[in-house]
């Protein structure tokens, strides 16, 4: 039975761990899991191509907890290891019109702009100049616009010319504890809707040239894994299925989408303190 997941962390489950990965496990607000596969021998049975995959673990998103601050430090911190130097373009991916997969635009409408600053207001003390160059943006999916995601990218990517892209979308997992528990950041881009089994074209260095990090949250877990994780057994593929997502899911998106944007904001931003990015919003 197909197991429908973006997460490395449940592909490679507690099992033995093939020949060129391994795992590291850290973490202080967050269990953090990463795990390096150094070479692409598990690209054509897992669909996880040679990267580092980083897992954190937390209670649910959709509530702000006593350690928000901690919590959006560490995963900045997490995302800065990503991160080369040079201009970012930030890209949000999904459809804001969906709640379930409206994690990247909304992630993309609060991260700082600041690719225009210093055209439009020129030398202004050494505040701007400690600002990195960064653009964002949201452009809906295919359904809405009739051009594919990493066609948009592409071109705004040859106009831009920034150093990486950091892509964010909702994800799909196959553990129900995982929605809107986990965040995933890898360095191996993403496959827009991959998890759940509508693929679009990738986003990666391979196909934009420049380094792509992706960003996601579980929004969503299909019914045949549901019921599969409850009784223990197979389901007949034949059967009707579904995708579910958590009932909070407009809480869970809008508070996910601020410390992931949050923590982008402090990443590439070193010079701003949490007050600072906290002012943004």
């Amino acid at each position: 039975m197909e197991i429908r997941t973006d997460l490395a962390v449940e592909s490679f489950g507690e099992d033995v761990l093939p020949e060129g990965v391994r795992r590291e496990v850290r973490g202080e607000t967050f269990a953090v899991t990463e795990i390096i596969i150094s070479d692409e021998s598990c690209r054509d049975t897992l669909g996880k191509g040679r990267g580092r995959y980083i897992t954190l673990d937390t209670g649910s998103l959709s509530r702000f907890s006593d350690g928000y601050q901690a919590m959006a430090e560490e995963f900045s911190g997490e995302l800065a290891r990503l991160v080369p130097e040079g201009d970012i373009l930030v890209v949000g991916l999904g459809n804001s019109d969906m709640t379930p997969d409206a994690l990247g635009p909304q992630t993309a409408a609060k991260v700082l702009a600041t690719r225009h600053l210093r055209d439009e207001l020129g030398d202004e003390g050494d505040f701007l100049v400690s600002l990195r160059r960064v653009s964002a943006f949201a452009g809906g999916v295919l359904g809405q616009t009739g051009i594919e995601t990493a066609e948009i990218v592409r071109a705004l990517a040859g106009q831009l010319r920034p150093a990486a892209v950091i892509a964010i979308d909702a994800l799909a997992c196959s553990d129900i504890s995982r929605l809107g528990t986990t965040i995933q950041l890898t360095d191996t881009g993403i496959s827009p809707g991959s998890g759940v089994s509508n693929a679009r074209k990738e986003l990666s260095e391979n196909s934009l040239g420049i380094p792509v990090i992706a960003i996601g949250v579980p929004t969503v877990v299909d019914m045949h894994t549901i019921v599969r994780s409850l009784t223990g057994e197979d389901i007949d593929c034949s059967l009707p299925n579904m995708l579910v997502t958590p009932r909070d899911i407009d809480r869970l998106t809008e508070r996910a989408s601020q410390l992931i944007a949050f923590g982008i904001n402090l990443a590439l931003h070193p010079s701003l303190t949490f007050e600072d990015v906290r002012g943004l919003f």
